[in-house]
């Protein structure tokens, strides 16, 4: 028999594993007890061997994506595993051997799906019980993982209900995709332990640690659809529950989107920013007083403020009594009794930041007991409340315009029995429409207000969607609602801040040109240094980017274009100053009737594309910004990443800029702003 031995050896910060033999010893796998061969040779160092493993693992990743991940995204369950294996090796400098052992089972486990596919068979997708799968994002063309708990009853001719359980905080590190893969990854073997339940459990990772904020927030909803895609998901009944992070999540998404699932679930989630940064004996970050624009901002990402909407989806909190963030749910159940609300808080006593067995089970029975009615899309009472139009809809009513963002804005609307819809006056709405779910023939009357509004003949055409209202002077006007009347001013989903337009698509741009200001061009360099850094590491995915002689008429059409440079290094802030809210020469910049030297100042801002043509989706242009917060708060408390810049901004610049990526800028901020709903 051939003699194997490993050796752990750890030697100025490097890990080594040292083999005698020919044939590699088995590496075992903690969390589903099976061994796996890894075929090193005899003394080769551990770390350059999984590099060079992680290379040809990806030559072939990319030879099986070619034919397979355009078309359907099967490549992506088997991408997760290299690309997890590819972040670890990337932002851990001094692995365990724990995360050694972690990382060769990832390109074991990439390797054996990469086999499943080119084979055709793809056994993964029959298993229940734990298992990890992933997709292809949108946003940024990056593989994320998500895990699954598929129940032993499952079966594909049954619609089931899908629980979305969102994780707690975990602090990002290079590991962050492996750890949380372990959890759900069991070889893509049966498991005798997989549950008996009425449910299909989705994890999603949302992008690691940022409260389901920005692209966290767009991980879960393109989880879901790609859950959908594989499994027969009752869409009817999605419930969205989740623990301290999780269940902060759980209020921010599931309030704000309070027509799409059919219960929360959060247990012991904080709700807002001021006061639980000053949650008594955790030495968090207070906040303190804010300037106008970021307090304003605030109000897209505080849930406290979308209370209202409980009475849209019934929301089960629970908590122990001991939680240092009790106050959190506190503050929600104040909020909601301000709302004419009762908020259902099931308190374990004596429990401190865990999660009750006792107490959990009572939160769930009353959840399925809600979900299995399912959602009722026509419901005869709407009183919803946003403060953005980022969250425009619930059910038959959605805003298409808004007096002022981040103010309150509400809309109470009621159909009767007598083929009549009443609208209360709304507040701080200016266009808003009924759609066509809510209205048929036998529509006679409509009512906002004290007013009567004669309704359109509606005819249900295909390109109808339903009835638009606007507000003239004091009166409401209706006409046929269609997507035309979404072409100018601040829409749903198009409305800012500067950090909305990395939620979608998006695409950044460098320059080619001569610069007109060598200074300014240091700092845009370091900008978009600090941005690609910041993203691969805190938001999992490599960021895009093209030179602006590269960029196609496709890009303009499918993504976001976020410009670094000035009019005379990037030919696309060139050609954009035509019908942007920005005048800049070599001389000087304007922005909000300010003018500002162009040599030591440089302007930041998100508007509306001019290079959508007519009938596409709109999408933004943004200049010389990533995200408005950074790696100080990105890599400290989640309830930091707030919108930093609103708008727009104006940054006085240094001589010098730093080559490290993770340094601070020679940058001061002068001034931001937001622009009105004209985007002027």
């Amino acid at each position: 028999m051939i003699k194997k031995r490993i050796l752990a050896k750890i030697t100025t910060g490097s890990i080594f594993l040292i083999f005698y033999g020919f044939v590699c010893p088995s590496i075992s796998n903690a969390q589903n007890n099976q061994s796996v061969k890894i075929p090193y040779r005899a003394d080769v160092n551990a770390l350059s061997f999984i590099k060079d493993e992680t290379k040809q693992l990806s030559l072939r990743m990319e030879s099986v994506r070619k034919r397979l991940w355009i078309s359907s995204g099967k490549a992506a369950d088997a991408a997760i595993f290299l690309k997890g294996a590819q972040w670890a090796m990337r932002y851990e400098t001094n692995p365990s051997p724990s995360d050694i052992n972690l990382i060769s089972t990832a390109l074991i486990r990439g390797r054996e799906r990469i086999e499943e596919l080119e084979s055709g068979t793809e056994k993964w997708g029959q298993l229940k019980g734990r298992l990890v799968r992933g997709y292809v994002s949108k946003v940024d063309g990056s593989a994320q993982p998500y895990g699954l708990i598929i129940p032993s009853n499952y079966s594909p001719d049954q619609a089931i209900r899908l629980d979305v359980v969102l994780h707690g905080s975990s602090q990002p590190t290079g590991m962050s995709e492996l750890n949380f893969m372990s959890r759900f990854d069991r070889g893509d073997k049966d498991n005798s332990d997989a549950p008996d339940a009425e449910c299909i459990e989705l994890h999603p990772l949302g992008r690691v640690e940022n409260c389901y904020r920005w692209a966290g927030e767009t991980d879960v909803f393109e989880a879901i659809e790609d859950v959908c895609g594989h499994y027969h998901i009752d869409r009817d009944r999605i419930v969205l529950r989740g623990m301290s992070m999780g269940a902060s999540g759980t209020w921010h998404i599931g309030l704000k989107h309070p027509d799409y699932f059919v219960a929360l679930g959060p247990y012991c989630g904080y709700v807002d920013t001021h006061r639980f940064s000053e949650t008594p004996g955790m030495n968090f970050v207070k906040v303190g007083s804010l300037p106008e624009y970021q307090e304003l901002g605030l109000h897209m990402l505080d849930s406290v403020d979308y209370a209202a909407n409980a009475g849209m989806v019934p929301a089960i909190g629970a908590i122990g009594d001991r939680d240092p963030f009790f106050q959190a749910h506190v503050i929600m159940g104040e909020a909601m009794r301000k709302e004419g609300l009762q908020m259902i808080n099931l308190i374990s006593p004596g429990t401190a930041h865990i999660q009750d067995p006792a107490n959990f089970s009572r939160q769930m029975g009353q959840i399925e007991r809600i979900a299995v009615k399912g959602l009722n899309h026509l419901p005869l009472h709407i009183r919803f409340v946003t403060w953005t139009l980022k969250y425009a809809s619930c059910y038959w009513i959605k805003i298409l315009r808004l007096g002022a963002h981040y103010h309150r804005a509400e809309i109470t609307a009621d159909i009767s029995d007598i083929n009549s819809i009443r609208v209360q006056e709304p507040l701080n709405i200016t266009r808003f429409a009924i759609l066509s779910a809510a209205i048929n023939g036998a529509t006679t009357q409509l009512k906002i207000g004290d007013q009567k509004v004669n309704i359109p003949r509606y005819g249900g055409h295909a390109h109808s969607l339903g009835i638009a209202l606007v507000k003239k002077g004091k009166r409401w006007v209706a006409s046929e609602y269609s997507d035309s009347d979404l072409k100018r001013g601040k829409t749903p989903d198009m409305q800012g801040p500067i950090d909305h337009a990395f939620t979608t698509p998006f695409l950044c741009v460098s320059g080619t040109g001569k610069a007109w200001n060598p200074a300014v061009q240091r700092w845009v360099e370091a900008n978009l240094r600090r941005f690609s850094y910041e993203w691969s590491r805190y938001f999992r995915g490599d960021l895009p980017l093209k030179k602006d002689t590269e960029v196609t008429p496709d890009d303009c059409k499918r993504c976001n274009l976020i410009l670094f440079g000035d009019p005379g290094s990037n030919i696309w802030i060139r050609k954009a100053l035509k019908s942007s809210p920005l005048k800049w020469n070599r001389e000087s910049f304007q922005i909000a009737n300010r003018s500002y030297p162009s040599t030591n100042t440089a302007p930041a801002l998100i508007c509306p594309s001019p290079f959508t043509r007519e009938g596409e989706k709109q999408h933004y242009l943004v200049i010389n910004s990533g995200h408005t917060f950074h790696e100080a708060e990105l890599n400290r408390l989640n309830y930091l990443l707030y919108p930093h810049q609103a708008d727009w901004a104006v940054f006085k610049i240094g001589d010098t800029q730093p080559e490290n990526p993770s340094a601070l800028l020679a940058e001061e901020l002068l001034l931001s702003g937001y622009f009105n709903e004209e985007w002027k």
